[in-house]
């Protein structure tokens, strides 16, 4: 018979890249979680793990057998939230969200939210480094772009967000508004890294194909959140998702440059490696996030 908590200590070894690891996140020794996984592997008649001194790694089985573990977590907790007769949403919420987007617009709904529903117990993760939501310790992630994985299930949050370029007063006084594309690139632009690669490539819709900028610039963080700050301070030209700034336009810190050129397509989704995820407490989170991100999206010029 299979035991919940040796899926879980596999589950939460996987996602760490040890034992001893996930011994100290479940305050537990680490011969308690070799064991555990031993145990598990004796049940299924698979070697779920690859090990040696020096590391650890799932095997193909452990690999295949990793989602399946997830979803049975996942629909264990979704059965003990179903049992509670007030229907009061509860529960731990672990997610994941961009820097940017994070602190300065989704913190203040999130953290309202958590005020309204008392008993919802809140892991937030801010960060430009995407999360593998099969592997982290994240039940849902908020993600920018396109998703390029089937696997995945999202919830729309804003579809229609796209990229502007910006600058702010000061700058545009000093070095002048640039009239076209090709301009751009001669100013000073402002880069920032997404999941470890500078994002120095812009992307503009045009012409029903697609127009890239390479641009350059002395200026270079690992969090988009500095690269709008320094947009602000008049140190260049930024393109980001409108709504990361759409407040600063719309207070005059920063300005929208070639409205005639719209920018790359930026839409913004709720994603869960499996649907039984999407618990009561994360859908009606999905609902309070998406009626005030699509009120942003429709102040686009």
């Amino acid at each position: 018979m299979i035991r919940l908590e040796d899926v879980t200590l596999f589950v939460r070894a996987a996602a760490l890249g040890s034992f001893s690891n996930a011994a100290r996140e479940a305050d537990l020794l680490p011969g308690q979680v070799s064991a555990a996984v031993h145990r598990l592997e004796r049940d299924l008649d698979k070697r779920l793990f690859a090990r040696s001194t020096r590391s650890l790694r799932l095997t193909a089985e452990g690999e295949k057998y990793l989602p399946f573990a997830q979803e049975l977590l996942a629909v264990v907790q979704a059965g003990e939230e179903s049992l509670h007769s007030d229907n009061e949403l509860q529960g731990e919420l672990k997610v994941a969200m961009p820097s940017d987007i994070g602190r300065n617009v989704l913190l203040p709904l999130i953290t309202r939210f958590c005020e309204q529903h008392p008993k919802i117990t809140l892991r937030l993760s801010l960060s430009d480094q995407v999360s593998d939501v099969f592997r982290d310790p994240v039940d849902v992630a908020i993600r920018y772009g396109v998703l390029d994985n089937s696997s995945y299930v999202a919830l729309p949050l804003a579809e229609n967000n796209r990229r502007v370029l910006a600058a702010s007063p000061a700058y545009l006084e000093k070095h002048g508004r640039p009239a076209s594309l090709d301009e751009v690139a001669q100013h000073h632009c402002l880069l920032f890294t997404m999941n470890s690669h500078v994002y120095d490539k812009w992307s503009f819709p045009e012409n029903g194909t697609r127009r890239q900028l390479t641009v350059k610039s002395r200026l270079l963080c690992d969090d988009a959140d500095v690269a709008r700050r320094w947009a602000i301070e008049g140190m260049g030209i930024v393109y980001k998702s409108w709504i990361d700034i759409s407040a600063d336009v719309q207070a005059g810190r920063l300005e929208m440059l070639l409205p005639a050129h719209p920018g790359e397509a930026a839409p913004l989704n709720l994603i869960c490696p499996h649907r039984k995820q999407f618990s009561p407490a994360i859908r009606q989170l999905h609902s309070t996030l998406r009626t005030h991100l699509t009120a942003i999206t429709q102040l686009l010029p």
